[in-house]
């Protein structure tokens, strides 16, 4: 371990999407049709996110491509290469998802497994969203204590899988005529599959760009907030842990609609209101300078939310105009965990950034209020 605080840098990055890239009038085909019918509120749904494609990692049937674990693995081997290393270099591992492939064991395990990684340091996340942040800062600081030389922060998600009929079949999550609850069916039609990564270095590499990693800041704020996007409780017990599925049974929990991903969507509006919150007192300490941003990668769920962010945000001082804005929501969907290294991953092949300039990335997350934060310099 060095006595002195190093500098970091991303060096490599990658990402995975699987399978075919999917159009709005294929998403049943492969998710399925609760009750053998259409969703009824899938068309709004697409409507209101303005997602346009994006990947899954199953067929038609139902039959999985990949695992979560090996598009992550996917996506770390992508990275190393990107950044000149090969596996045997990785001396520590972070991983993220919202729901892995396990129960029990955690999810770096298992990445670590599919890449053949011999003995290093794995950490697994398992969050929302923001959970790549949390990796990314594992991986951050290990590398610029000196405890690493490189490290890898991934982030996966198999979504799909949680959203195919059986899930919802004959469950508290469908009325009489067979149609599923709002707060479950939204997400089918807003959440994808695929997984992301990046490299980290005490060095920039060598011949190419690099991203000099500034700082890392996660703030959570569950402790003013029920979960607000969950698995595992229902609705209207989702605040108490001793309602959870693991108390009742799995298949008591399954009957009660329990077991899949639910939004509440009025408690959304005002959990958006308090990651602005936290954007504007990190502009009133200083620690974010609007006019110094030059490029601004912000994770949101669905162009509705992103004009919501926008809407509350341009009469202020935190304001970063929109043409410095840069999303892959439309092409690839909302891959969740993974959707900023998906997005920084095709914003460095784009061609857009030119060293000396700052790239802010934003997740904020619903799971439970949170939002995380990430300022970079290209060299």
């Amino acid at each position: 371990m060095s006595d002195v605080l190093r500098d970091v840098f991303v060096t490599g990055t990658g990402a995975v999407l699987p399978g075919e890239r999917v159009g709005n009038d294929r998403m049943e085909d492969f998710i399925g049709r609760v009750g053998g019918r259409p969703s009824a509120v899938g068309r709004r749904a697409l409507r209101w996110n303005g997602i346009e494609g994006r990947h899954y990692a199953l067929t038609p049937d139902g039959a999985p491509l990949h695992s979560n674990a090996s598009m992550c693995a996917g996506a770390v081997q992508a990275a190393l290469d990107d950044a000149g290393l090969g596996i045997s270099d990785l001396q520590h591992l972070g991983a993220a998802t919202t729901q892995g492939d396990y129960l029990v064991p955690g999810h770096a395990s298992a990445v670590q497994a599919e890449l053949g990684a011999a003995a290093l340091e794995a950490v697994s996340y398992q969050s929302v969203c923001a959970s790549a942040l949390m990796a990314a800062k594992g991986a951050w600081l290990t590398v610029r204590a000196g405890e690493a030389d490189v490290a890898a922060a991934c982030a996966g998600e198999f979504s799909s899988r949680w959203f195919r009929p059986e899930f919802y079949e004959g469950t508290a999550l469908t009325d009489g005529r067979g149609r599923v609850r709002m707060e479950a069916d939204f997400l089918r039609f807003t959440l994808s599959d695929g997984a992301g990564a990046v490299v980290m270095e005490p060095r920039p590499r060598p011949g190419g760009r690099s991203l000099k990693v500034r700082w890392i800041d996660m703030t959570s704020l569950a402790g003013r907030f029920d979960p607000c996007m969950w698995a595992g409780s229902t609705f209207a017990d989702r605040a108490d842990l001793k309602s959870a599925w693991s108390h009742a049974g799995p298949t008591a929990a399954h009957a009660a609609g329990a077991m899949a991903l639910l939004q509440d969507f009025d408690l959304l509006k005002i959990v958006i209101r308090a990651w602005i919150g936290v954007w504007l007192a990190k502009v009133d300490a200083g620690r974010i300078a609007p006019d110094q941003v030059d490029h601004l990668l912000c994770h949101y769920s669905a162009r509705s939310l992103r004009a919501e962010i926008v809407g509350l945000l341009e009469n202020t001082a935190a304001m970063i105009p929109e043409e410095k804005w840069f999303t892959t929501l439309p092409e690839s969907g909302n891959v969740g965990s993974a959707s900023i290294w998906v997005m920084l991953d095709a914003f460095l092949k784009s061609g857009r950034g030119r060293p000396g300039e700052t790239v802010l990335c934003i997740v904020p997350e619903s799971g439970r209020a949170m939002i995380g934060f990430m300022l970079l310099e290209i060299v």
